[in-house]
């Protein structure tokens, strides 16, 4: 690049080696989301085996998932000091890793180290960077974009739910995790693809000043490392170190908020139904294979729903309304899961999940986009970490929970019930705050002209001139960095 362009940036090219990247997002997402689901296959021979309740299997996705959404700061961090594509393959390397160890497993215990914090963390380091890197390739197409690459985790689950049955009859759970763990892997290909978006600070060979080389040292790329002054680092204590990378202050961000305690109530309902989806038709006399094949209705459900809500998302009458979509598609799910009782055979458990895909994938589809939508994209790294840290929470108690429910009443359809009240809930709460929070946008934005349009607000150039030094001097502390570096310059010149 030019010397006066070295280390700029481009914008987002909505295509070209996007298209390659969302492959690779489509992939790592896919992993991501349809492991932890599709590992139910397992669970009841796993249970038995080692003579556990439902709750306490039921941990063991719970640990898997609490771990990849809780570990989301973590990978944001990772992200912004080191790229998406060294942060995938190594989450990929981790993957693999917890599962091949997850083989050799002697008691729950150990699976839960291996296979819920060891392979759940390789999974985060594979989650956020992939939705991240999105935001950075696409932006007219985005919605679209997102909706695509969420597709992964539909296709994935379509594909892994009756794998995993046909690895099941053929090596057993063990012989079947040490091959999950090879094709876990293929992460690392994924994160390969991940090209950095824009060229690191090219060395400009012409004369610098020693300011030049300072500003010079602080340049960060869309999706490269930050780097900082070595005297600077060290008068931070760790609380500005850490805030580097995840802004805080989006904690004073109203749709943030609203955003965030939605979700984190949403997140206790909506991952149990996947879970016991296969356990609860095998409960009612369905065989093995047709009880998997119910999770493959629901993600190739799922897997046209996604996209094609990306691409209604993308709309002109639903994007700059996008939220209230979020708060309906979060509704419908929970109704499925309300009428889920009702369905007594297995045809009708072939309509629920029907419905089930069509609301799953609804509100996956918008689940990020919805984030962008509210904070921007230059906010979205730091706003995704800070979310999933504190969905980790419900996503940790949500199937633990309903295992107790079953336990307890020795009947599923509590559990149903229990995740759909509180989905309807939030979808309820996210639609009445979202219509307030618009209402107060609106507000704001036309005060803000009003502001603007006010003559008595507008100074004349001579006005502004002759009151400039006294606004800069009493009112002005954002212009002390200004005046230091004015009165540096008078230094250097003087000698």
């Amino acid at each position: 690049p030019a010397p006066a362009e070295a280390g700029r940036a481009p914008g987002p090219p909505d295509g070209g080696w996007g298209w390659v990247v969302l492959f690779g997002a489509f992939l790592s997402i896919g992993f991501a989301y349809a492991f932890p689901k599709g590992l139910a296959i397992f669970f009841k021979e796993i249970q038995d085996f080692f003579g556990t309740s439902y709750s306490e299997i039921a941990w063991i996705s719970s640990i898997m998932l609490a771990t990849t959404y809780g570990a989301g700061p973590i990978s944001s961090i990772l992200v912004n000091r080191y790229g998406s594509r060294p942060v995938v393959m190594f989450g990929g390397l981790l993957c693999g890793v917890g599962m091949v160890s997850a083989a050799f497993c002697t008691s729950i215990l150990q699976l839960y180290i291996c296979v819920g914090f060891i392979t759940g963390f390789g999974l985060a380091l594979n989650l956020q960077p992939s939705v991240i890197i999105i935001g950075k390739y696409f932006l007219k197409r985005r919605p679209l974009a997102n909706g695509l690459a969420m597709a992964g985790s539909p296709v994935m689950l379509c594909t892994l739910a009756p794998l995993n049955q046909f690895l099941f009859e053929n090596f057993g759970w063990r012989g079947s995790f040490l091959i999950l763990g090879a094709i876990l892997l293929n992460c690392c290909v994924a994160g390969a693809l991940f090209r950095p978006i824009g060229a690191r600070t090219a060395p400009v060979k012409t004369p610098v000043t020693e300011e030049g080389k300072d500003a010079l040292k602080g340049k960060i790329t869309e999706d490269g490392p930050v780097e900082n002054k070595p005297e600077e680092e060290g008068g931070k204590d760790c609380f500005e170190k850490i805030n580097q990378y995840l802004d805080f202050s989006l904690f004073k961000h109203r749709g943030f908020l609203i955003y965030l305690i939605g979700n984190v109530l949403m997140f206790l309902g909506f991952f149990a139904p996947i879970v016991f989806l296969a356990p609860y038709a095998k409960h009612t006399g369905i065989d093995e294979y047709s009880a998997a094949f119910l999770l493959s209705i629901l993600a190739v459900v799922d897997m046209v729903a996604r996209p094609t809500t990306g691409i209604i998302a993308n709309s002109r009458w639903v994007r700059p309304r996008i939220q209230y979509f979020f708060s309906f598609a979060i509704a419908f799910n929970g109704a499925c899961h309300l009428l889920c009782p009702l369905a007594s055979s297995y045809s009708g458990l072939v309509v629920y999940s029907s419905f089930f895909g069509l609301g799953f994938g609804m509100v996956c589809a918008m689940l990020f986009e919805t984030l962008m939508d509210l904070v921007g994209p230059a906010r979205f790294t730091s706003a995704v970490g800070l979310v999933t840290i504190a969905e980790c929470c419900t996503i940790l108690l949500g199937p633990p929970v309903g295992g107790i429910l079953i336990d307890t009443f020795g009947d599923y359809k509590y559990m149903f019930i229990k995740c759909g009240t509180v989905m309807v809930l939030a979808g309820t709460f996210l639609f009445i705050m979202n219509y307030y929070n618009y209402r107060m946008l609106a507000k704001e934005e036309k005060e803000r002209k009003t502001k603007e349009e006010d003559p008595r607000s507008v100074r004349t150039e001579d006005e502004g001139k002759k009151h400039w030094n006294k606004d800069s001097t009493q009112d002005g502390p954002e212009l002390e960095p200004l005046r230091e570096k004015g009165e540096g310059v008078k230094k250097e010149i003087n000698g």
